[in-house]
């Protein structure tokens, strides 16, 4: 049974950090990825990785505060946030992609797994 399990959210204050953790079990993944969303907003793409050879990518609107990056020994997937934002307050959701396509995947309906979510909220 195919199980993500996110942690790590919380409140902040604008411009400090969190962590967020996904262990990933039940079969092997070829990209792992991490979205987003905010209320009455539609889930968007934060940024994804491939489990073999690390190939990153990020939405724009992350870029230089956001790090994706896992531990292939754990089976775990992790999200580092600095200099948070008020905007970036959202549910955080885990993903799992198990096909190998050339592109990394960047929409919903290409993750076949997803976590439970994770409450970011960031204050001003």
């Amino acid at each position: 049974q195919v199980q993500l399990v996110e942690s790590g959210g919380g409140l902040v204050q604008a411009g400090g950090s969190l962590r967020l953790s996904c262990a990933a079990s039940g079969r092997t993944f070829s990209t792992m990825g991490w979205f987003r969303q905010a209320p009455g907003k539609e889930r968007e793409f934060v940024a994804a990785i491939r489990w073999s050879g690390g190939t990153r990518y990020y939405a724009e609107s992350v870029k230089g505060r956001f790090t994706i990056s896992r531990d292939n020994a754990n089976n775990t997937v992790y999200l580092q946030m600095n200099s948070l934002k008020p905007e970036d307050t959202a549910v955080y959701y885990c993903a799992a992609d198990p096909n190998s396509a050339l592109l990394l995947p960047l929409m919903v309906y290409e993750y076949d797994y997803w976590g439970q979510g994770t409450q970011v909220t960031v204050s001003s």
